[in-house]
């Protein structure tokens, strides 16, 4: 079963006769930035989602999973997503871990992050869901890494997102 934990569109129509959808958005807190401490970019070519990503030198080749149609020769972007929040996450864990006096509990600690893709409830095309089990810390690190981690806070509020033509 799909549980949405990024932004969430609800479409539904007000009456039978009204023709354009209307968007409903959870009410959150969206994450925004007041300044930009770095920027990663990332260049996708080739045939769609079988073809190359590089970002600064790191070049991937991706390919669709078997399981859904594809080679499974190559990357996917769930596992670069899973990738990037488990890292991500440790550090975020083991960056709280000084403040709160328990740097070797974080020091040992281990992130598995699972995304998984699925059709969604609420919209038409694929979705993804996120479950990440963290090993080695406490409740209060866990939480407090959470909180701190733009990962989790990206899916679990969700993230102004511009998209345009080049």
């Amino acid at each position: 079963m799909f549980v949405p934990t990024a932004r969430r569109l609800l479409f539904n129509a007000k009456s039978a006769s009204l023709k354009l959808r209307t968007h409903h958005v959870p009410s959150r807190t969206l994450v925004t930035l007041k300044d930009v401490k770095y920027t990663a970019t990332a260049t996708a070519e080739g045939p769609g989602w079988n073809g190359t990503t590089t970002s600064n030198g790191l070049t991937v080749t991706m390919a669709v999973p078997k399981v859904m149609g594809g080679t499974g020769e190559g990357a996917n972007p769930e596992q670069l997503l899973a990738l990037g929040y488990s890292s991500c996450l440790l550090g975020s864990i083991q960056a709280v871990a000084e403040k709160l006096g328990k740097s070797d509990m974080a020091a040992t600690a281990k992130v598995h992050a699972s995304v998984h893709v699925g059709t969604p409830n609420e919209l038409a095309g694929y979705g993804f869901a996120v479950d990440v089990k963290v090993e080695g810390v406490d409740e209060e690190l866990l939480k407090a890494g959470h909180e701190f981690c733009p990962y989790s806070r990206a899916l679990t509020n969700g993230t102004v997102v511009n998209v345009s033509l080049a």
